[in-house]
């Protein structure tokens, strides 16, 4: 009661509105569902991710389909593909929210100081943001990760470096038509530093933004993470990972084919949860005229 009491008539209208959408809850119960298993994959896991089972494979040597045992099945290895999936949600969620949440804080420095010096800092940035953009965001991963030692923090790294641009041009946008209002060039004429112009008066009103792009950031960053893996040049087996799975399943694709359809479903499920949310996000901002301080 005396939190709610604190909200402002804009805030209480925005819960309000999220409560009653339907897909957003149900984008919230998928995603919080992928987040106990990646926090709590040791103790919720079956199995541990690198053991082999005997008898996870046929006496053809064929990997085991679903059972009593192997709920989803067993890889090509004979290890538990629900162990491997469930550990593989730790790599994802990490890799999404740590990269993506780079991507944005880069991309709202960048963006935010070009939008607010809009001569030569502002023409400098942003000429290098259209460079960034002129490459293709999956070859300039890939040679990155060629170059540097593939590893879950390196994989991060990259994605983040690769994801920064977009986030850049929309803030860039946004701070242009801030800076232009009266209340800017109020705090200007009484002498306010350009620090406490930006932390008081433009960062608040970018926050919806943030929001929504960083939710569908997230599906961007764990569908990138997926195909980087997939292509061999992301996080490096032994370490599972729904795109390493599915690429190590290729070979038995037709006669397993849980093996590809479960890993697939997980990034499927995983990246539309965060797309319908961040839509959800955008409606309820948009409703409230993209502002609910």
């Amino acid at each position: 009661m005396i939190f709610s009491n604190k909200l402002t008539s804009g805030q209480k209208k925005f819960i309000r509105k999220f409560l009653h959408n339907k897909v957003a809850l149900f984008s919230l119960a998928i995603i919080g569902i992928v987040m106990i298993a990646a926090i709590f994959a040791p103790l919720i896991a079956p199995y541990n991710p690198a053991r082999q089972f005997i008898n996870g494979l046929t006496t053809s040597g064929m990997p085991k389909g679903p059972g009593h045992q192997f709920k989803l099945g067993a890889d090509l290895l004979g290890r538990d593909l629900l162990t491997r999936l469930i550990f593989g949600a730790r790599v994802s969620m990490l890799i999404g929210i740590v990269a993506n949440g780079v991507a944005v804080l880069l991309g709202t420095l960048l963006g935010t100081l070009a939008g607010y010096h809009q001569k030569k800092i502002g023409t400098a940035i942003m000429r290098f943001t259209d460079l960034m953009m002129a490459f293709p965001a999956l070859l300039l991963a890939i040679a990155l990760t060629s170059i540097l030692r593939p590893s879950m923090w390196i994989v991060a790294l990259v994605i983040a470096l690769v994801n920064w641009v977009q986030i850049a041009r929309v803030i860039y946008a946004q701070v242009m038509t801030i800076r232009a209002n009266e209340f800017i060039e109020a705090a200007i004429a009484v002498g306010a530093s350009t620090r406490r112009i930006i932390f008081r008066h433009v960062l608040p009103h970018l926050i919806p933004t943030l929001l929504v792009y960083g939710t569908l950031g997230i599906s961007t960053t764990v569908l990138l993470e997926s195909t980087l893996s997939f292509l061999g040049v992301g996080v490096q087996p032994p370490t599972p990972s729904w795109g390493g799975i599915i690429n190590e399943s290729q070979t038995y694709f037709l006669d397993a084919p849980w093996l590809v359809f479960f890993p697939g479903l997980a990034i499927l499920l995983t990246s539309l949860a965060f797309n319908l949310l961040g839509d959800a996000l955008r409606d309820c901002f948009g409703h409230e005229g993209g502002n609910v301080a």
